[in-house]
């Protein structure tokens, strides 16, 4: 537990005079080492991922954070099969977990994926010809793993007590489908009732000062809206929001079990999921900056008298666009189902799969008259269908078949 720097209190100093700038060599390091061709790509399940895992886990024991993993190690196991050349593999992945604990009641997690595509066998490479090439993701996501490393030893080092515990947690598994942060919320390491907040970093490491960052789940708590804007007019960083808690992270999961989110994000580029995604192009000072707002936006959510407030996020109105189809069905697939058929996690509102009432844990077995075996089947319907269209679904709920029919 961290001692309470009482005299700075007793003068009134605010949370914010804290707040020091975060050293761009310091960041250099840690992506350095994460990015290296020595690990390889960071697959999920592979020694590249084992050794950023260790590398992480130490990070978080020479900052003082206590293991908040599996039998008092940094270390939280999962089971992953996914192919390779065709044929199903299972493999044991890890998220790795510390605890910042300040002897509070409630707890802000702070989070960021450190797998990558490895080698190119999972699935998931943008470039030609990728099988047997490192895929370093410097950017994806070595930057927000980096970040996360730097502000556990921030705030483990601030002398301050803040009102909240802080769990900082790098998930595995997140190019697979969000399966390291799904399976801590399904099997957390901490009551998930005791959670605030979660803040999510995903691609920070390009930083355009005109573009600025992309913050994600502004819709999901008032407190988004209270507490960044001043903070981003202070830092000089230049932001646009997506209102939804549903994207391409890891922040999703905690979404939906009903938590408030934010993810902060430097955008696409020419190099995403491809072996181009290298050190030489990330922004060290860039980075840094960043981590002062995201910093400064910890220290106000971890300071609150009240907790946060969650809303149901309405649809995204900015950021990323996830594919080039014309039609959604407003679903969350759920990518660690094994079974036949697409099993759906979430589901947004006033969409069309929840103006035809289904619901999260349906299982869609037929839609538009196509069996459903798999997400791609799924994907191969959306493709050939536009918006007012209507057609039919199968689904199953509780072992029990359901017809229904959806527009787009």
């Amino acid at each position: 537990m961290k001692s309470i720097f009482f005299t700075a209190l007793a003068l009134g100093v605010s949370l914010q005079a804290f707040s020091q700038d975060f050293k761009a060599s310091d960041i250099k390091k840690h992506i350095e080492f994460l990015a290296s061709d020595d690990l390889e790509g960071r697959g999920t399940g592979s020694l590249g991922e084992i050794k950023a895992a260790n590398y992480i886990a130490e990070q978080f024991k020479n900052a003082g954070l206590k293991p908040a993993g599996k039998d008092a190690t940094y270390f939280q196991p999962f089971q992953v099969t996914y192919g390779i050349d065709g044929v199903p593999h299972m493999v044991t992945s890890r998220n790795v977990i510390g605890f910042l604990d300040n002897g509070a009641e409630k707890t802000v997690v702070v989070g960021a994926h450190y797998d990558h595509l490895g080698k190119g066998y999972q699935s998931g490479s943008l470039s030609p010809d990728s099988k047997n090439k490192i895929h370093n993701g410097a950017d994806d996501n070595a930057s927000g793993t980096t970040g996360l490393i730097e502000l556990a030893k921030y705030f483990a080092g601030n002398n301050r007590n803040e009102k909240r515990n802080l769990l900082f947690m790098a998930f595995s598994g997140e190019e697979l489908g969000l399966l390291g942060s799904k399976y801590f919320t399904e099997s957390p390491t901490i009551p998930l009732k005791s959670v605030s907040a979660m803040i999510n970093m995903d691609m920070i490491g390009r930083l355009d000062d005109a573009k600025g960052v992309i913050i994600s789940g502004w819709g999901t708590s008032p407190i988004w809206g209270q507490v960044i804007p001043n903070l981003a007019a202070k830092n000089k960083i230049r932001y646009t929001v997506d209102s939804s808690g549903v994207g391409a992270s890891d922040h999703t999961s905690f979404y939906l079990k009903n938590i408030p989110v934010v993810q902060f994000f430097t955008g696409t580029h020419s190099d995403y999921h491809k072996m181009s995604d290298d050190i030489e192009k990330i922004n060290f000072e860039g980075e840094a900056h960043i981590l002062k707002l995201i910093a400064g936006v910890l220290e106000k959510v971890a300071s609150e008298e009240k907790e946060p407030v969650f809303a149901e996020a309405g649809n995204p109105h900015a950021g990323r666009t996830t594919s080039n189809f014309k039609v959604t069905l407003g679903v969350m697939p759920d990518y660690s189902y094994q079974g036949k058929g697409l099993r759906i996690d979430g589901i947004t509102k006033t969409r069309p799969a929840d103006k035809a009432g289904m619901q999260a844990g349906d299982i869609v077995i037929k839609l538009a008259g196509k069996e459903i075996s798999s997400i791609y089947d799924y994907m191969d319907v959306l493709g050939k269908h536009e918006k007012g269209q209507r057609v039919e679904v199968e689904f199953l709920r509780d072992q029990v078949k359901r017809v229904a029919e959806i527009t787009f």
